[in-house]
C-alpha cells in the first residue's frame, strides 16, 4: 500500500508521537539518549513486520519527501556553522578525522579476519565492515555492486543494503547508551544533569531562517546531478551541509546578520525528526531476517568493537570531558549506522549536558565530506591486496 508524501508525513507524525508516549511510559529510554523518532520507528517496524506475517496490507512510505528532510536537516547543521569558532577547534576535527581513519582500517581488518576464520569470501568480511558501516547505504550498494559483478560474490548488494539497514538501527538503538555516563568524567554536566530551559523561537525570525534553509536544499538538489558524474560518490546531504556554510560564513557573517540560533535549533529538530521518523518507518524487518547467520555474528563483533573505540579511544582523544562524550556517541552512531541517527544521538544528549554545536558540526563535516573520501580511497587500496585477486 504505497503513500503518497502527505500520507507519510502523517506516519512520520505517527511515529513521533508514538516514540514519545513510549518515552514518557519507560523513562530509560531518555537516560539511553535513544531519539523519540528511533524508539516510535522500532516499534513502528514491528508492528508493519506482524502485518507482513498477516498477510494483510503493509503502508509503503514514499522515499521522494524523506531526502528534502534530510537536505533540509543538514542546512540547517550548515546554517549553524560559525567557522571562526570551528578554526577554534581545529585541532580536534584532525584528531576525530585520524581516528575515523583508525576506525576504518580496524573494522575492515576485524571482517575480513573473521570472515576469514569462518570460511567466508574475504569480501563478504569488507561489506560487513567500512563499506556498509563507516560508508553507509550509499557506499554499500556502490561496492556491493563492485563486488557482485567484478568479484562475483553472490548476493552482494542485497547484503550490503540488508548490513546497512541493520547498522542505522544498530547506531540509533546503542549510540546514546554506549556515551552514558562518559560526560561526568571530569566534574561536566552528567547524564542525569537537569536539561537546561529550551530557546523558544521568536515566530518573526521562523520564516525568513526558513527562506534560507529552503534555499540551501535548492542549491544541494541542483549539485547532485553533476555530483554524481564524478568518478568519487559523494553523499548528497554535504552539498546542503556546504550550502549552509558558505552562505552564513561568505554573506550572512559579513553582512552581521546571522540566523538566529533558536529558529535553526527548532527548524533542525524539525526536519530531524521527520526525516528519521519516515527512514524508521520504511524498515522491513522481514528482509533482515534473510541475513546469514555468519554475517549477523560479524555485525555483532563490529558493534562491540566500535563500542569500545567510541568509548575508550575517542573520549579520551577528544577531551575526556562532556563535549567528549557526544562526540563519542556521534562516532559510534555514523561509525555503526549513519549521520542522521548519530547527530540526533547527539541533539538528544544536548537535553543533559547543554548546547554543544562544535561537537555536532565536527562530526557531520568529519561524516559528510572527510569520511566518504577516506573510505572509498582505503578501500580501493586494500582491493589491491592479494588476499583479494580474482
Amino acid at each position: 500500500m504505497a503513500l503518497d508524501a502527505v500520507g507519510s508525513l502523517a506516519v512520520a507524525a505517527l511515529v513521533i508521537l508514538l516514540g514519545r508516549a513510549l518515552h514518557r511510559g519507560f523513562p530509560a529510554l531518555t537516560r539511553w539518549h535513544i531519539p523519540e523518532p528511533v524508539s516510535g520507528g522500532t516499534a513502528w517496524a514491528l508492528g508493519v513486520a506482524l502485518l507482513h506475517l498477516a498477510d494483510a496490507p503493509v503502508p509503503e512510505t514514499s522515499a521522494a519527501i524523506r531526502e528534502p528532510m534530510l537536505l533540509a536537516f543538514f542546512a540547517t547543521v550548515g546554517l549553524s556553522a560559525d567557522l571562526r569558532q570551528l578554526l577554534q577547534g581545529g585541532a580536534l576535527l584532525a584528531r576525530f578525522a585520524l581516528l575515523t581513519v583508525g576506525l576504518i582500517l580496524a573494522q575492515n581488518a576485524l571482517g575480513v579476519g573473521l570472515a576469514v576464520a569462518l570460511g567466508l569470501d574475504p569480501l563478504i568480511g569488507l561489506l560487513a565492515g567500512s563499506v556498509t558501516l563507516v560508508g553507509g547505504h550509499g557506499t554499500g550498494a556502490a561496492f556491493g555492486g563492485l563486488f557482485a559483478g567484478e568479484y562475483g560474490v553472490p548476493a552482494a548488494l542485497e547484503l550490503a543494503v540488508a548490513a546497512s539497514t541493520l547498522g542505522i538501527v544498530i547506531g540509533g538503538l546503542l549510540a546514546g547508551p554506549v556515551a552514558r555516563g562518559l560526560g561526568g568524567a571530569r566534574g561536566t554536566a552528567g547524564a542525569d544533569s537537569p536539561p537546561p530551559p529550551p530557546r523558544r523561537p521568536d515566530e518573526a525570525a521562523l520564516a525568513p531562517t526558513l527562506a534560507l534553509v529552503l534555499l540551501c536544499v535548492a542549491a544541494a538538489m541542483a549539485m547532485v546531478p553533476l555530483a554524481r558524474t564524478w568518478p568519487v560518490t559523494l553523499p548528497d546531504f554535504l552539498w546542503a551541509l556546504l550550502a549552509g556554510v558558505l552562505l552564513r560564513n561568505l554573506i550572512l557573517a559579513p553582512l552581521r546578520q546571522p540566523p538566529p540560533p533558536p529558529a535553526l535549533e527548532a527548524l533542525s529538530g524539525i526536519t530531524l525528526a521527520l526525516f528519521l521518523a519516515l527512514a524508521m518507518a520504511a524498515l522491513r524487518l522481514w528482509e533482515l531476517v534473510a541475513l546469514a547467520g555468519p554475517l549477523l555474528l560479524l555485525l555483532a563483533a563490529q558493534t562491540l568493537a566500535t563500542a569500545l573505540f567510541a568509548r575508550w579511544m575517542v573520549f579520551r582523544v577528544m577531551g575526556r570531558d562532556a563535549e567528549a562524550a557526544v562526540c563519542a556517541a556521534g562516532f559510534f552512531g555514523f561509525a555503526i549506522g549513519s549521520t542522521a541517527t548519530a547527530v540526533a544521538t547527539m541533539r538528544e544528549m544536548e537535553n543533559h549536558h547543554g548546547p554543544m554545536p562544535r561537537a555536532i558540526l565536527i562530526v557531520s563535516l568529519t561524516a559528510g565530506l572527510f569520511v566518504t573520501l577516506a573510505n572509498a580511497l582505503l578501500l580501493t587500496l586494500i582491493l589491491m591486496l592479494p588476499l583479494f585477486a580474482r
